[in-house]
C-alpha cells in the first residue's frame, strides 16, 4: 500500500468529515472548519505541515509551548510541559526524520470504530469533534517507519471517559498497521524535566531578535575561550567583568536555550553542563520562526 497516498487520503477524509459535521451543526463550526481548512490545517509534512490544532485553538494540561524544530525546520505547537518533553526526545533520537503535532484522525474512521466499540465519540456542545493524536513520527528505521504517540499525564489515566477515547485512538491506529504508544511523565527522564522546568520562563519572555545575533556571537565567543569551564560560571564572571546585575548573563544565556538559538544535550543537566558542549543552532531560521509565530 502506498503510504503517502494513504495518508492523503486520511488527512482529506479528516477535514472534510469534519466539515460536513460541523456544517450540519454548527454554523459558527462551519465558519471555524472552512478557515481551517483553507490553513491546510493537519495537511503537508516537514516544514510544510499545519498542525490541526495550535496553542491558541485548544486549552492545554498545563503550559503551552511553540518551540522550533531543527528537525522540520518548523514552529510546532506543543500543548502540555509533557508534550514539549516528549517532543525534545523525538527531535535528540537520530532517527527522528519527521515530527507532526496534533495530527488529525479520519472523522469517518473514528466514528465507525465508536460505533463498532459501542464508546461515544467526543463532541462538543452538539457538534462532533475530529481526534487528534499528539504525534505522528516519521522515521529512518525500516522496521518502525512510522509511529503515532499520545502523552498523557497519569493522573488522566483515573478517568474512564479518558480511557475511552485513548482506546479509540489505539484502535484508529491499529487499523493503519501504524504502531501506538501512550506516554505518560514517568517514561520521561528526570533531568530533561528539570531542564524543561529551568528553560520554560526564558521561553515565555519576548526575545528581541533584532540582538539576538549579538547576544549569541557575544557568549559564543566567552564559551570558546573557556570550553571547559560550566556555563554558570562564564554567567558569573561576565556579569562581573560588564558590572551587570546578578543572574543577567546567565538569564540571556538561558533565554537563548530555550529559543535553541544555542543547543546543548537535553540528557545533561543544566546545572553542570560545559560551555564546550554548546553548540550554535540554524540564527537566520530561528529568527524568521520566532517573527511568525508572535504574528
Amino acid at each position: 500500500m502506498n503510504t503517502g497516498a494513504a495518508e492523503s487520503r486520511l488527512v482529506h477524509e479528516s477535514r472534510m468529515s469534519g466539515f460536513l459535521m460541523a456544517r450540519k451543526n454548527n454554523s459558527n463550526s462551519e465558519i471555524t472548519i472552512r478557515k481551517w481548512i483553507k490553513d491546510g490545517r493537519g495537511a503537508g509534512s516537514g516544514k510544510d505541515y499545519k498542525p490541526w490544532l495550535t496553542v491558541r485553538d485548544a486549552s492545554s494540561e498545563g503550559r503551552s509551548h511553540r518551540i522550533f524544530g531543527h528537525k522540520t525546520q518548523r514552529t510546532h505547537h506543543l500543548l502540555s510541559d509533557l508534550e514539549l518533553a516528549v517532543f525534545l526526545l523525538l527531535e535528540w533520537h537520530p532517527e527522528t526524520e519527521d515530527i507532526r503535532e496534533q495530527f488529525p484522525l479520519s472523522l469517518e474512521d473514528t466514528q465507525a470504530l465508536a460505533m463498532d466499540a459501542r464508546i461515544s465519540h467526543p463532541a462538543y456542545q452538539g457538534v462532533t469533534q475530529i481526534m487528534t493524536s499528539d504525534f505522528l513520527v516519521t522515521t529512518s528505521n525500516l522496521q518502525q517507519p512510522k509511529f503515532a504517540l499520545q502523552a498523557k499525564y497519569s493522573e488522566s489515566l483515573q478517568d474512564a471517559r479518558t480511557i475511552e477515547k485513548l482506546e479509540l485512538e489505539r484502535r484508529y491506529w491499529d487499523q493503519k498497521s501504524i504502531p501506538w504508544f501512550l506516554v505518560t511523565e514517568n517514561d520521561i527522564p528526570t533531568v530533561i524535566s528539570q531542564n524543561i522546568g529551568w528553560l520554560y520562563p526564558a521561553q515565555r519572555e519576548q526575545l528581541d531578535t533584532n540582538i539576538a545575533g549579538e547576544r549569541v556571537a557575544l557568549y559564543a565567543y566567552h564559551f570558546k575561550q573557556s570550553p571547559q569551564s560550566s556555563v554558570i560560571d562564564i554567567a558569573k564572571q561576565l556579569d562581573v567583568a560588564y558590572s551587570l546585575h546578578a543572574g543577567q548573563s546567565l538569564f540571556e544565556i538561558r533565554q537563548l536555550l530555550a529559543n535553541r538559538y544555542f543547543l546543548f544535550d537535553i540528557f545533561k543537566s543544566f546545572r553542570t553542563i560545559k560551555a564546550g558542549e554548546i553548540t550554535i543552532g540554524d540564527t537566520r531560521a530561528l529568527t524568521e520562526a520566532l517573527r511568525v509565530s508572535n504574528q
